[in-house]
Formats: structure tokens, C-alpha cells, sequence
């Protein structure tokens, strides 16, 4: 049986903390801008590596964008990098 109480699954085995949707969106944000500095690139060039928009970008390190998996995936390959070492520290 599970059911949601206070933002949190609560199961017959463990309770699971729900985390708000800002707080995932802002860390995913903060790590592409470190990679992409780390990288020193401009938003302009990561999106031209990545065929994205720089615009988009730009959202997406704000933290404003729900960000498809395709387009992680994107991002991913323009670091040269895994889905995995992307998401790392989230």
C-alpha cells in the first residue's frame, strides 16, 4: 500500500521524502553551469555543442526547465561525459 502524506510516500517498508521540483531543476541548473564553466564555454557555445538553444539553456541552468531526457542526453554528449557523471552530486 502506498499513499502521499505531506509530500512524503509513505509505504508498508519505508518512508520516502518527496523533494519540490525547484530543488532538482536548481541543482541540475547549478551543475551544467559549473560543467559548461569548467569547460569555459559561453551558454551560447555549450548549446551549440549540445543543438540546443541558448536560450533554452539559459533556462536551464535557472532552474526553469523540466528538461527532457533527450536533452540530457544532449548536454551529456557535448561534456564528452555519462548521463550518470551529469546527474552526479544532485
Amino acid at each position: 500500500m502506498v499513499r502521499i502524506v505531506r509530500r512524503r510516500i509513505m509505504t508498508q517498508m519505508r518512508t520516502i521524502r518527496i523533494m519540490p521540483e525547484a530543488d532538482i531543476l536548481q541543482r541540475f541548473g547549478d551543475r551544467v553551469r559549473e560543467l559548461r564553466k569548467d569547460c569555459g564555454w559561453s551558454q551560447e557555445e555549450l548549446a551549440q555543442a549540445s543543438g540546443l538553444d541558448r536560450s533554452y539553456m539559459g533556462s536551464v541552468e535557472r532552474g526553469e526547465r523540466n528538461i527532457a531526457l533527450r536533452n540530457l542526453e544532449a548536454i551529456a554528449l557535448a561534456f564528452e561525459i555519462s548521463l550518470s557523471e551529469l546527474m552526479t552530486d544532485l
